[in-house]
């Protein structure tokens, strides 16, 4: 999505736990900010004309400045790099205004809150809101490697009671089970932030809930969803009678917009379900985490999925 950026002055960048970098962002005239809810982002031009997406984890009742966190990711493409070792207090970062594709949505009896690493920033916005309005209950398990990888570990550490920390010293055998928590709805809401592989388990063991009541945000927009071995396919548009080649490396949202087909999209992460489409036949590699089973033979989020290997052809409703 065609994003408008504005200048916003860096009131303060600094390290708020191992690899990861706080940021205060202000209007140059001291001006309110646009107004957001919690669970939105923003996309922030770094150094080198890079576009990223940063959850926002400030209280949203807060108009003076965002807050941004965000790790530095050495092996990454090196937009965070960029932003951590060179952007400093008094700089210029263009940045859109707040969109939100995570927001605390329906009425729950509870929320869970479920975090992995960089994960946290949307959620603290989340707890902020919440806090100040005074309900509904929530709970919180933060999954993080070490104490020092942890972001904002004190502030949480305050709500006792409702914050799980866990470290697994990326350690597979020393990941904290989250079935316990998961094998009964009970009326709640789980918003879940971090990487793919938490955000898939959750999905695994959330089968049984109601779509409506689990949401998950990419904090990476999409990152790693192409991979090497991805072919080209053909989109056969069954109501248009138009035919058109997807290449590797090119999502089928991007060919079917490139041919004028105006498909609504958000997150571009496969996590919204905004670009759901029809899907008539063909086999899918689906890489969302909206559909559920009996949805995937029908249905296919063209932001992130495409043709299974060895499927020439995917028939669309469109």
């Amino acid at each position: 999505m065609e994003e408008s950026f504005t200048d916003l002055r860096v009131l303060a960048a600094r390290p708020i736990a191992e690899e990861i970098f706080g940021f205060e962002l202000a209007h140059p005239a001291g001006q309110p900010l646009p107004a957001f809810t919690a669970g939105a982002h923003i996309w922030v031009r770094g150094p080198g004309g890079e576009d990223r997406r940063y959850s926002l984890c400030s209280d949203p009742a807060e108009t003076a400045f965002y807050s941004i966190a965000v790790k530095r990711d050495a092996a990454g493409r090196g937009g965070s790099v960029a932003l951590c070792d060179q952007v400093r207090a008094g700089d210029l970062l263009p940045c859109s205004a707040p969109r939100n594709d995570f927001p605390l949505v329906g009425r729950p009896v509870a929320r869970l809150f479920i975090a992995g690493g960089i994960g946290i920033t949307p959620i603290m916005a989340m707890i902020r809101q919440l806090e100040a309005e005074g309900g509904p209950p929530w709970k919180l398990v933060y999954l993080t490697r070490s104490a020092a990888q942890t972001a904002f570990r004190e502030e949480l550490q305050a709500f006792r009671g409702k914050v799980t920390i866990h470290h697994d010293g990326g350690d597979p055998d020393r990941a904290f089970d989250l079935w316990p928590l998961l094998e009964q709805p009970k009326g709640r809401h789980i918003h879940c932030c971090g990487p793919r592989g938490l955000m898939q388990a959750v999905r695994d063991m959330t089968g049984h809930w109601s779509s409506a009541a689990v949401h998950f945000e990419d904090f990476g927009a999409g990152a790693g969803q192409n991979r090497p071995d991805d072919q080209p396919f053909t989109a056969r548009l069954v109501r248009s009678g138009v035919e058109l080649t997807v290449p590797a490396g090119t999502t089928l949202l991007s060919a079917l917009h490139a041919a004028g087909h105006a498909v609504p999209f958000s997150c571009e992460s496969g996590t919204c379900g905004s670009c759901r489409t029809g899907l008539v036949s063909g086999e899918v590699d689906h890489r969302d985490l909206v559909l559920m089973e009996h949805e995937k033979a029908m249905a296919i989020m063209p932001c992130v999925s495409r043709a299974a290997p060895g499927c020439p052809t995917l028939v669309l409703d469109l």
